[in-house]
């Protein structure tokens, strides 16, 4: 039987989806503002399917599918989104001027977990499908290979459910994803342990990021560093590992005591900073913590990307 009730009846049901929808839109496109862009076709498609939409799955089922194929669609004929320590080797030299990337490659962009999360019980769930180092490997599966390993191993649907949404098979489901098993096998990096934001081990290595940049206190930005540390800037292929080359480039980035100023945010389910300098803003870091200490840190040096986090356009004063 058709869905019945019009514009309320075609909110109250698809609504309480958007969240989850833009989670998975996401993690198939590597970016906030063009998962924005699927989840707003997705729901413009749904709506002019409404009224002959017969039930035959549930709405959530429904949604999936159409927002899946948007994504396939925006994803053809596009190169892949990628961190710079998935382009080039590190660099051994901090003089060197940061490198653009090769024609035709995109950046991976972090995402707030505000814009993805609603339910606290599900969120360790949701964080640990969004961090950078998974959306990165992600972006190396073929679209149909990356659709289906998220359909079927981050959101659980059945393989027939999977087949129903992609037009295959379920036989092509399963060969798919054992592909998709494998390429993600070697191409996913094994960082250990990734503490919860909410861990105290985790805040006490925000606290000591935080502590380093706004009072230029290198012993605390040495303090948070694991050993084989290392700092990418995101927006070039220019990247360094090893906690003496990051700590070099931290000491000569964070000025006089004052200069910056740090708000922690969540992004892809990671501890992450707001960050402005001398009022201004500059970006996001975000932050990988592990036991031992952060063995990430990816600089994105976007101004804009503070109003996703819902940061004001200046910082705030040192006591707010």
């Amino acid at each position: 039987m058709p869905i019945e009730g019009g514009v309320m009846g075609f909110d109250e049901q698809t609504e309480p989806f958007r969240k989850e929808l833009l989670a998975h839109c996401y993690r198939m496109l590597a970016s906030v503002h063009e998962a924005e862009d699927a989840v707003q076709e997705t729901y413009l498609r749904a709506w002019r399917s409404w009224e002959g939409f017969e039930g035959r799955s549930s709405v959530r089922v429904w949604l999936y599918r159409i927002a899946t194929n948007v994504c396939l669609t925006a994803l053809e004929g596009r190169r892949r989104r990628a961190l710079p320590s998935g382009i080039a080797a590190p660099s051994a030299e901090l003089d060197a001027a940061p490198e653009p990337a090769p024609d035709g490659i995109g950046w991976v962009e972090p995402i707030p977990e505000s814009m993805v999360a609603s339910d606290p019980a599900a969120i360790v769930t949701l964080r640990e499908s969004l961090r950078l180092a998974l959306i990165a490997a992600l972006q190396y599966l073929p679209p149909k290979q990356r659709a289906v390993l998220i359909l079927r191993e981050v959101l659980a649907f059945p393989a027939a459910e999977v087949a129903t949404m992609l037009d295959t098979s379920v036989a092509a489901v399963k060969s798919t994803l054992q592909r998709a098993r494998a390429r993600l096998d070697e191409t996913a990096p094994s960082q250990g342990e990734v503490l919860e934001p909410t861990d105290p081990r985790s805040r006490a290595l925000l606290d000591d990021y935080i502590a380093g940049f706004e009072h230029a206190d290198t012993a605390a930005l040495e303090r948070a560093l694991r050993t084989d540390a290392a700092i990418e800037l995101v927006g070039t292929t220019t990247w360094f590992n090893g906690r003496e080359l990051c700590l070099g480039l931290l000491a000569s980035a964070v000025g006089e005591p004052g200069d910056w100023r740090m708000i922690p945010v969540v992004a892809n389910g990671q501890p992450a900073v707001g960050a402005y300098v001398k009022g201004e803003p500059y970006g996001v870091a975000v932050l990988t913590p592990t036991p031992a200490g952060l063995t990430h840190i990816h600089v994105f040096s976007t101004p804009d990307l503070v109003r996703y986090f819902d940061l004001p356009d200046r910082a705030p004063g040192p006591d707010s």
